[in-house]
């Protein structure tokens, strides 16, 4: 039996929820889709756009919010991150300016925004890593002093708080992703949450082709037949069986987020004293992880060791690639010393709602038993 690094939870709720969809014969974008928006800025207490994936909000987002300052065209973002952060800044036209990481949090350092903000800074990317919003209070105080722009990469941090407030439901603007192993699940799915009113107009157009009003009509079952775009455009909308997922989805995640915390609390107990192993210093009374991410003590021993833990039906990954060190958006002779120190030491271990406790003990266990029998073995 293999215990899977992620996989989504989905009951026959789901199930009923898209069936009841598809024989509506209305699949497309429609009052399903305004129904999960509804209910997400219900929880989230600010406006929403849901679009068709993570990544697709953020390209939203930028571009809209690139629509307003066509003078600046950089955004600040961490290099631990995945590509899609990326690919959605250079999509939207503008230039990734590869930041180094806090060695604690593994989030953009504070240091690094100073030191490389410009005129050019159009915004700041901040990644929540594992589900961690730490700093974000010091960025959004730099932000506003230097009159910048802040777009949340949440993709991994829905459900987590800061200062007691959910994220999303504070700030500038925040995207989040609901893809099939989120926190929670529309197979594939995203969101833009913000209470700017400006942005939220742009967004909705932009997901349907830039045809102005189109996202409003479709809500309604109904379609543009007479219509003008002003700008470019995507096909980045929602659709009513995705929605329909959402919406059960929302109504589990208390569940889903209280195992979800209480994995990610047996994990670091049982690490605590692990000689081979250094937990991420996290309060999961405030964070719903995503990942549960853990430092390696000896760092060229992660490939030989995910073989390892393979064997033994353990499925294990690591989050991210550096970005800074892709073909695409490599600089020469760029260096970012932490995130390049830390990269190879970094290991996801299974983190879903359905890893037990018993899961946790033998998966380490495992770790345990490997790194000993190597001593062994030298």
């Amino acid at each position: 039996m293999l215990i899977q690094l992620s996989k989504p939870s989905v009951s026959s709720a789901e199930i009923k929820s898209v069936e009841k969809v598809i024989l509506s014969g209305y699949l497309g974008m429609g009052p399903k889709t305004k129904e999960f928006e509804n209910n997400l800025s219900d929880y989230l207490g600010r406006q929403i756009v849901c679009t068709s994936s993570g990544t697709s909000a953020l390209h939203i987002a930028l571009q809209a919010v690139k629509s307003f300052d066509k003078k600046r065209d950089e955004v600040l973002v961490p290099s631990l991150t995945y590509a899609a952060s990326y690919q959605a800044i250079t999509g939207a036209g503008l230039k990734p300016i590869s930041c180094d990481i806090n060695p604690n949090t593994l989030n953009i350092c504070i240091k690094e925004i100073q030191k490389k903000c410009s005129k050019k800074t159009l915004a700041i990317m901040p990644v929540h890593y594992s589900g961690d919003p730490s700093g974000i209070n010091k960025i959004y105080s730099f932000a506003k002093k230097n009159k910048i722009r802040v777009i949340e990469d949440a993709a991994h941090a829905f459900g987590s708080t800061f200062n007691k407030k959910l994220i999303g439901s504070f700030g500038d603007i925040a995207c989040f992703s609901f893809d099939g192993i989120k926190n929670i699940t529309c197979g594939e799915g995203g969101a833009i949450v913000t209470n700017d009113s400006d942005i939220i107009a742009k967004a909705s157009d932009i997901r349907t082709l830039g045809i102005i009003g189109d996202s409003k009509r479709r809500t309604q079952k109904q379609r543009s037949w007479s219509f003008d775009i002003v700008e470019q455009g995507y096909r980045y909308h929602m659709s009513d069986i995705n929605a329909a997922i959402g919406v059960v989805q929302l109504k589990r995640f208390a569940s889903f987020q209280k195992k979800r915390k209480s994995l990610a609390k047996n994990y670091d107990a049982i690490f605590a004293k692990s000689p081979f192993i250094k937990v991420l210093k996290r309060n999961y009374d405030e964070i719903t992880p995503h990942i549960y991410a853990v430092r390696l003590q000896k760092r060229d021993s992660r490939a030989e060791l995910q073989k390892y833990l393979l064997s033994k039906g353990i499925q294990t990954g690591y989050h991210y690639f550096p970005n800074h060190l892709l073909t695409f958006f490599k600089k020469k002779d760029e260096v970012l010393p932490v995130v390049e120190e830390i990269f190879p030491s970094l290991l996801t271990l299974p983190s879903h709602v359905g890893v037990t406790k018993k899961d946790v003990l033998y998966i380490a266990k495992e770790i345990d038993s490997f790194y000993r029998l190597e001593t062994s073995t030298e």
